[in-house]
C-alpha cells in the first residue's frame, strides 16, 4: 500500500497519547469512586463482564479515529474492480478442419457451445461482436448486448476452406475502430498496401495511428479461437502488430492437435496442425495470453478464465473512501454500544 499524502501519517502518533489520557481518566475516576463507597461494593457493582464492556466503546472510537487519520493520508492499493472492457470481439475459426471429432462431439460444436456459455456469463453491459473466418473473414454479428442475436449468429456458422488468422484480427480491429478506415483488401494488394488505399482507389486512406503501449486500450479486447495454421491472407503477426499499436489485447485459444493429423470427410482428406507458436507470439505481442484447449471441457474452462480476466481487472485505486466509511461505522457502533450499556455516548 502506498500513500499520496504520507506526511499525514504522523498524526497517528496522537493515538498513544489518547490511550494514555484514557488510562489517566480511568484512574482518576476510580479514585473519586473510592471516596464514596467501599472497595468491595465497587468490585461487586462492576464485575468482570461490566469491566470489559466499559472499554469496548472507547477502543472502537480509537480504531475509527485511526481509520480516519489513515484515510487523510490518501492510501492507494491494488484491488480488483469491474473491467473497463466494454466490447469483446470473438473471432472464431470455421475452416473445414473444425469438423474433426477429436474434441467431442466435434471441434466446431464444442467451440459454439463454449462461446455461448461464455456470452451468457458476461455482464449484460458488455457488448460482444462475432467474426467468423476461414479462407476469408467476415463479421457475423456487429457488437451488441443482445445475447439472442449473438447465439443466432454462432448457430449460423458454415464450414469453409482454408484458414486466414491474420484476416480475422484485421476484421476484428476494423469492427472496433470503424473510423480508422482499416482496409483488408489494401493490405493484401501489394504496392497499394504500403499506401493504405484500396486497390480500386475509391476507399479512404487508412488513418495514421500513433502507437500506444500494447494492452493499454481498456475498452475492448479480441478473443481468437482456431485449430489450424494460416494458409492464406494477411500475416497474423503483422495483424497482431496493428492490434498492439492500438493497445488492443488479442487473446488466442488453440483447439485440436498440436502434432497434426489427417482429417477425412466425404472422400477428401487434409492434414491439419495447430500452430501454437504463432498463437503465442500474437498473444505476447499484444500483451495478452495464449490458452490451449484439448477437450470440450478444457475449452469451457478457458472461456471461463477469459470471462474473469475480461470482466475483472486489478488496478491501483485510492481507498480513502472505504477507510472513511469504516471509520463512520466504527463510530456509530461505539456510540450505539455506549448508549445501550451505559445510557451515554462514550
Amino acid at each position: 500500500m502506498q500513500f499520496l499524502w504520507p506526511q499525514y501519517l504522523w498524526l497517528l502518533l496522537a493515538l498513544p497519547l489518547l490511550v494514555l489520557l484514557y488510562v489517566a481518566l480511568l484512574r482518576r475516576k476510580k479514585k473519586v469512586a473510592l471516596r464514596y463507597a467501599s472497595l468491595s461494593i465497587v468490585r461487586e457493582a462492576m464485575g468482570a463482564r461490566q469491566s470489559i464492556r466499559r472499554h469496548i466503546p472507547p477502543v472502537l472510537f480509537l480504531l475509527a479515529l485511526a481509520a480516519m487519520l489513515v484515510a487523510a493520508a490518501r492510501p492507494v492499493a491494488v484491488i480488483s474492480l469491474p473491467s473497463a472492457n466494454q466490447t469483446i470481439i470473438m473471432a472464431m475459426d470455421v475452416s473445414g478442419s473444425m469438423r474433426a471429432t477429436d474434441v467431442q462431439p466435434n471441434r466446431l460444436v464444442a467451440a459454439q457451445n463454449a462461446a455461448k456459455s461464455f456470452i451468457a456469463e458476461l455482464p449484460r453491459h458488455v457488448r460482444v461482436g462475432i467474426v467468423a473466418f476461414a479462407g476469408s473473414a467476415q463479421v457475423a454479428q456487429l457488437p451488441t448486448i443482445n445475447r439472442e442475436d449473438l447465439v443466432t449468429a454462432i448457430d449460423r456458422f458454415q464450414l469453409q476452406r482454408a484458414t486466414a488468422t491474420g484476416n480475422a484480427i484485421v476484421i476484428s480491429l476494423a469492427t472496433l475502430f470503424p473510423d480508422h478506415n482499416i482496409d483488408l483488401q489494401a493490405m493484401q494488394g501489394g504496392r497499394d498496401r504500403q499506401r493504405g488505399f484500396a486497390i480500386d482507389g475509391e476507399k479512404k486512406p487508412q488513418k495514421e495511428v500513433t502507437p500506444v503501449p500494447p494492452g493499454s486500450y481498456n475498452s475492448a479486447a479480441i478473443i481468437m479461437l482456431t485449430d489450424g495454421q494460416r494458409t492464406t491472407g494477411v500475416d497474423p503477426l503483422e495483424a497482431a502488430k496493428m492490434a498492439a499499436d492500438r493497445g488492443v489485447r488479442v487473446y488466442t485459444v488453440g483447439i485440436g492437435t498440436v502434432d497434426g493429423e489427417t482429417i477425412g470427410f466425404e472422400g477428401w482428406s487434409m492434414r491439419v496442425r495447430l500452430d501454437e507458436e504463432t498463437l503465442k507470439q500474437i498473444a505476447n505481442k499484444t500483451n495478452a495470453e495464449y490458452f490451449y484447449a484439448g477437450t470440450a471441457q478444457d475449452l469451457k474452462k478457458v472461456y471461463g478464465t477469459l470471462s474473469s480476466r475480461l470482466t475483472v481487472e486489478k488496478k491501483e485505486t485510492e481507498i480513502s473512501g472505504l477507510l472513511a466509511l469504516g471509520a463512520a461505522l466504527l463510530s456509530l457502533l461505539a456510540g450505539g454500544l455506549s448508549l445501550l450499556w451505559f445510557n451515554r455516548i462514550l
